[in-house]
């Protein structure tokens, strides 16, 4: 089990190989339909100084954060899938979810040097692992408003890097 922290560099990602096991802590981010397009949207228009937290070295688990907990939701829907290029060239190194996803997601990853990684959907068990949560972007989206969380020890597979998939 590889234990990594965010952020997360690139020397990390390079270290990654399909089927690898991970452990993450610190800050990760909790992001779906509802607020990934509109993430992508800001980064477009060149309006991220809005927002507390930086993408670079981040962690996103497509997932919303409600009572019940978190447990990522399917990558492949088409609002989800379409923010992980634009997401991992502006610094996004992990993203976390179910599914699989295109070979041009693939191509996209390996391009920009992040990875995809499928973690269990189990809410209670990944819930008992984070430690605090701040809503930090669109409040008004409730449970699918941009969630950071303080988690120990999130396990996960590698499921796509440098163009190779499970």
């Amino acid at each position: 089990m590889k234990k990594i922290q965010t952020p997360i560099s690139d020397d990390v990602i390079n270290d990654l190989k399909v089927g690898d096991k991970i452990s993450l802590s610190g800050l990760m981010y909790c992001g779906r339909d509802a607020v990934l397009p509109k993430l992508v949207k800001s980064i477009e228009d060149k309006d991220t100084d809005k927002y507390p937290f930086d993408f670079e070295g981040m962690a996103i688990m497509h997932t919303a954060f409600s009572v019940a907990g978190i447990a990522p939701t399917t990558s492949n829907k088409a609002e989800i899938e379409s923010s992980i290029p634009i997401l991992s060239k502006y610094g996004v190194k992990f993203h976390i979810g179910k599914g699989s996803l295109s070979d041009e997601t693939k191509e996209n990853l390996n391009k920009y040097n992040s990875v995809f990684i499928v973690t269990p959907p189990v809410a209670a068990l990944l819930t008992n692992n984070v430690i605090s949560k701040k809503c930090v972007a669109y409040e008004e989206e409730g449970m699918e408003a941009f969630f950071e969380l303080e988690v120990k020890d999130i396990p996960g597979i590698v499921a796509i890097a440098h163009g190779e998939s499970l």
